[in-house]
């Protein structure tokens, strides 16, 4: 009954979503060449893998003459790109588009083979330590395992202070160990480095709200993108996917943009519900009820009230 609530609630919001979507995708385009003959490669791969509270994974490929185009429907997210290629090795590198834009992007593969042009062996490259500590963050955090994905965004920003994509990630990751200082601190990082990482308002807000500063709630509220409805559809798949904890800040989030979201507190209410929150869940059915007392969910949460005094 729950889950099929939830996928009507993504219906319903589709024609707001839609038009938002329209506003947040990104394009990449670039050449990939070979590094050593600056040939084009066939037969290249681009692999695209989100970070953050959202899971998107797909494998792109190039056209025979190297040339490459994606597009990504949500280029307010962080990515980790892989380009690849039979006999080549792999470059990986964090990435977020430009937002409504084309961002350019050419990328040189070494062979795999390749050797100094001097008699002596060439030495072994050696991976990018913000990178590796980047990538093995991103994976723990899409585990659930977010102590320790924290630990590696850490390790990956300590390494490379100017990596905007780890001080996010950290950000996001610090929002749900709920260490709501370190979060504030990592989004703010993101901000000093590039001011256009707007996202990181919903990270301010989220964490100065738990921390009671309202204050500074306050103006990061009023810097959030207008985004409520993609944060609520984003949130409606992880429930219909079982996930419940990253639903949970979504569905903050996109209250925070629009506090009269009833549909929202509805489900941020049953994510409490099935979480074991009972006080949680109460406060947001409530809401939800005050909001629409007389909305199509209004009987489920009248009877869940009952269940969660």
């Amino acid at each position: 009954m729950m889950r099929k609530t939830v996928a009507m609630s993504l219906m319903i919001i589709a024609a707001v979503a839609a038009n938002l979507f329209a506003m947040g995708e990104g394009r990449l385009t670039g050449k990939i060449i070979d590094a050593v003959t600056k040939n084009p490669i066939p037969n290249a791969t681009i692999l695209v893998v989100s970070t953050g509270a959202r899971n998107f994974k797909q494998e792109f490929k190039a056209e025979k003459d190297g040339t490459y185009r994606i597009l990504l429907i949500d280029a307010t997210l962080t990515y980790t790109m892989t380009w690849s290629a039979p006999g080549y090795q792999p470059v990986t590198e964090p990435m977020k588009l430009k937002l409504g834009d084309v961002t350019n992007k050419d990328v040189a593969l070494n062979p795999a083979n390749a050797r100094a042009t001097s008699s002596a062996p060439a030495a072994e490259a050696k991976p990018d330590p913000a990178t590796t500590a980047y990538n093995e963050g991103a994976q723990l955090f899409n585990a659930n395992k977010y102590p320790e994905a924290a630990a590696k965004f850490t390790e990956a920003v300590t390494a490379k202070p100017d990596l905007i994509a780890g001080w996010q990630a950290l950000a996001r990751t610090e929002i749900q160990t709920k260490e709501y200082s370190k979060a504030i601190e990592a989004a703010n990082k993101a901000l000093a480095g590039d001011p256009d990482e707007t996202d990181m308002y919903a990270v301010l807000y989220t964490a100065y709200t738990a921390t009671g500063d309202k204050a500074k709630a306050a103006e990061a509220k009023k810097k959030l993108p207008a985004n409520a409805g993609s944060l609520f559809n984003d949130a409606a798949k992880l429930i219909n996917s079982g996930k419940d904890a990253e639903a949970e800040s979504l569905l903050k989030q996109a209250i925070a943009v629009d506090d009269k979201f009833a549909q929202a507190y509805y489900e941020l209410g049953m994510v409490y519900v099935r979480m074991g929150k009972n006080a949680d869940a109460k406060t947001n059915l409530q809401k939800y009820l005050d909001l629409e007392p007389n909305g199509k969910d209004a009987a489920t949460a009248k009877e869940m009230l009952k269940y969660v005094k």
